[in-house]
């Protein structure tokens, strides 16, 4: 009886080590959220390039219009706004429903340890822009947050990490076929978080 209560008590110890140390409430269905409203936005931006008669697939310099700059800019950062708002919705629900906090010191370091690599590559991706690069801002999104998701991994689910080398990976190939990062980046954010999202949430329902 004694033994039984003894190993009863280490892995209540451990449970609340890891919620201390790990941010666990994350949201599978976020990622689920996040993949169509990023397969919508590429494909918004697919039917706005070919609008303009802007053929991406030539692997090399695009000339973008000004308004057609605006508004691919807009459309992904209407993408990530939609995509964030999601993800804290679901994420707060689920931290209530486990009543768990879905701000503390676990969180502040996770949002600071996935922010650094996210914002090197957003700055690095308004350089291309400001260059006329188009072709190689999808590889640099991919590995960029590729590399933001291992950072976190510290931080949150292990499974996270796994999500960021596809990122990564897809991110890679992409560089080596310029003209075809439309698909790569629908593949990363679209198809990936969809499939990664509904194992996240079989497996922590």
């Amino acid at each position: 009886m004694d033994s039984k209560n003894y190993h009863e008590d280490l892995s209540h110890i451990r449970s609340m080590m890891e919620r201390s140390s790990r941010f666990i409430s994350l949201s599978g269905l976020s990622g689920v959220v996040a993949g169509l409203v990023a397969l919508l936005g590429a494909g918004y931006a697919y039917y706005a390039m070919e609008r303009e008669k802007v053929s991406y697939i030539n692997g090399g310099r695009l000339n973008y219009t000004a308004d057609l700059t605006n508004e691919l800019i807009l459309t992904g950062l209407i993408v990530l706004v939609v995509a964030v708002l999601s993800g804290y919705v679901f994420t707060a629900n689920k931290s209530k429903k486990k009543g768990l906090k879905i701000w503390d010191a676990t969180t502040k370091r996770l949002l600071i340890t996935f922010a650094v690599p996210l914002a090197t590559g957003g700055i690095f991706c308004l350089a291309l822009i400001l260059h006329h690069l188009f072709v190689w801002i999808a590889p640099a999104t991919l590995i960029f947050y590729g590399l933001a998701l291992v950072s976190a991994e510290r931080y949150t689910l292990t499974d996270v990490k796994y999500l960021g080398y596809c990122q990564i990976v897809l991110g890679l190939i992409a560089l080596f076929v310029l003209g075809w990062g439309l698909l790569f980046w629908s593949i990363g954010f679209g198809v990936l978080h969809i499939v990664y999202g509904l194992i996240m949430h079989k497996k922590y329902k």
